[in-house]
C-alpha cells in the first residue's frame, strides 16, 4: 500500500510541483487549500505525513500544526513545514508549534522526495521501537 502524504498548500504552483514530485516518487497524495481543510483531511484520512506551509489562509500553519499535535487522533503524524519562512526565529517557532521538521521554499528537486522519504523512515523506527 503506498504511503499517504496531505499537502497543505495554498499556492497552486507550489501544490502542484509537490504533488508531482510526491507521485513520481510513489506516494499516494490529498491536498488542502488551506489550514481549515487541512485540519479537516489530517483528521478524516489520517494520512502517513503531513507537509504544510505556514502562510496559509484562514488558520495559519503554526496554528494548525499546534492543534494536528494536540490531538491525540492526529499527534504521532509526522509534520513537516513546508516554507519561505527560513530565518533561525521561523525555524525556532515551527519547531516549537509542533512540526517535526522542516523543509524550505524553494523546494530542492533533486532531495525533496529523499527528504521525504527520511521523515517517513524515521516514523516507522520510533513506531517500530515504541511498540517492543
Amino acid at each position: 500500500m503506498k504511503n499517504r502524504v496531505l499537502v497543505v498548500e495554498d499556492d497552486e504552483d507550489n501544490s502542484g510541483l509537490v504533488r508531482f514530485l510526491l507521485e513520481r516518487a510513489g506516494y499516494a497524495v490529498l491536498v488542502g487549500r488551506d489550514g481549515h481543510k487541512g485540519l479537516e483531511l489530517a483528521r478524516q484520512e489520517l494520512p502517513d505525513l503531513i507537509l504544510m506551509d505556514l502562510s496559509l489562509p484562514g488558520i495559519d500553519g503554526w496554528t494548525a500544526g499546534r492543534e494536528l499535535k494536540e490531538d491525540p487522533k492526529t499527534s504521532h503524524i509526522p509534520l513537516l513545514a513546508l516554507t519561505a519562512h527560513t530565518l533561525p526565529g521561523d525555524r525556532k517557532r515551527t519547531l516549537e508549534s509542533g512540526f517535526d521538521g522542516y523543509i524550505s521554499k524553494p523546494i530542492n528537486v533533486e532531495s525533496f522526495a529523499r527528504d521525504i522519504t527520511k521523515s517517513l523512515e524515521n516514523k516507522k523506527k520510533t513506531t517500530d521501537q515504541s511498540s517492543e
